[in-house]
């Protein structure tokens, strides 16, 4: 009954319970399991969402022009919480605010499933998003604070089981809709799972309390500059992040020219190799540095799309769209590892900062590419942002926060 006692938990004093540093190192691996558990139950229940995307716009007979209307309503709910989230967690713990907030993902993941049409299908998403929001800074905390105990480069594995968690979570889709089963009955399960993982990792989170108080500041002040910069960068990444999950389809489709289920070649490589360095990206950044992988990944994500580009053909287009994909990979880690290790600003804080800023080259970054490519063309618009990666890489060497 320990693992279900919530409410007794959450009432308790945010007090360290044991001393972290001199815990034995099985049980350090049983902290990161457990964070690495809270990721993958995020992007167990986003993927879960993506998957069964086709079979509520058909059953809720919406045209394009609508379902794209309605999804704009997550990220209208993740930019609402984005102002609450660091706060909260700054006043609560992550500790506490991570298993509620995730917990009520799962649940408003399942409200999803009820929608009977289309306002009930936006609210619901926007109440999606607020949740998504609050685990997303929430999750990112306690991975800064893991990260701190291992006192090595961890960041990117996190970000790896969420990207094995969209994998698990298409394959779950496929599964369901070949049994047949309801768009309700899958989010209820999924909704399960991820609560049987809440109950078993709950207690292993870090309880830890913030040593960095925050400034008391009177009107307007001038944001961090070292905050706004990593949030550029992650606006580059981001962004080129956003364009391969909208466009890499309509890009192999359009101007590779691949056929049939080729089509989906391109994303596909992008997404195995995204998560692939994602799991060995840790290793690299502990040998050679943040600085340097920094680096060489935004001129992959330029040589990448520049690439793809110059030679629109299926085994070069695919090799490109690869390079974007570890290109990718650890920069949005990294930043938020960095961005947690801010002298003068609280860890929810700070990542709220640098979050906001990326999220919206997650946002605005496809649209972009659209308005662009109806302006002149697909190619055009994919060069464009290609040099994203170059002002990637001339950043990072401008920042002091980004060490060797």
């Amino acid at each position: 009954m320990q693992y279900f006692n919530f409410i007794g938990w959450y009432k308790a004093k945010g007090k360290y319970k044991k001393n972290y540093r001199d815990a034995k190192a099985s049980y350090l691996l049983r902290i990161r399991l457990a964070v690495s558990m809270f990721y993958f139950a995020m992007g167990l229940c986003f993927a879960t969402w993506a998957s069964r995307i086709p079979t509520i716009k058909s059953a809720l007979s919406l045209s394009d022009g609508q379902l794209g209307t309605i999804l704009f309503a997550l990220p209208v709910g993740q930019l609402t919480m984005m102002y609450f989230s660091g706060k909260l967690v700054t006043r609560f713990g992550s500790h506490r605010i991570l298993p509620f907030a995730i917990l009520m993902y799962a649940v408003s993941l399942t409200n999803l499933g009820l929608a009977q049409n289309a306002w009930q299908l936006a609210l619901g998403l926007y109440v999606f998003g607020i949740f998504g929001n609050l685990t997303n800074i929430s999750v990112n905390t306690q991975g800064v604070y893991t990260e701190g105990l291992f006192k090595r480069t961890i960041m990117s594995s996190f970000h790896g089981m969420w990207s094995l968690a969209g994998f698990t979570g298409a394959l779950v889709g496929l599964g369901m809709l070949a049994l047949e089963l309801s768009t309700y009955t899958h989010f209820l399960v999924v909704a399960f799972l991820a609560f049987l993982l809440i109950a078993l990792n709950f207690k292993f989170l870090i309880k830890a309390k913030e040593t960095v108080k925050p400034e008391k500041k009177k009107g307007f002040s001038k944001p961090d500059q070292t905050l706004v910069l990593l949030g550029v960068i992650g606006f580059c990444s981001m962004a080129s992040e956003g364009i391969m999950f909208d466009w890499s389809g309509v890009f192999f489709k359009d101007i590779v020219k691949a056929p049939g289920a080729l089509i989906i070649l391109g994303y596909t490589s992008f997404m195995i190799m995204m998560a692939s360095g994602r799991f060995f990206g840790d290793k690299l950044i502990n040998i050679y540095g943040r600085k340097k992988v920094m680096q060489i990944s935004g001129i992959m994500i330029s040589s990448g799309f520049f690439t793809a580009v110059i030679f629109p053909y299926i085994i070069p287009s695919t090799i490109a769209f690869m390079v974007i994909g570890l290109g990718v990979s650890t920069i949005v880690p990294t930043l938020y590892s960095i961005a947690g290790k801010h002298p003068t600003i609280p860890t929810g804080e700070a990542l709220t900062a640098v979050s906001s800023v990326s999220f919206l080259g997650f946002l605005m970054g496809p649209p972009v590419i659209g308005y662009i490519a109806e302006l002149f063309s697909l190619r055009f618009s994919f060069a464009f942002i290609g040099i994203f990666g170059v002002l990637i890489a001339f950043m990072v060497g401008r920042i002091k926060a980004i060490t060797e």
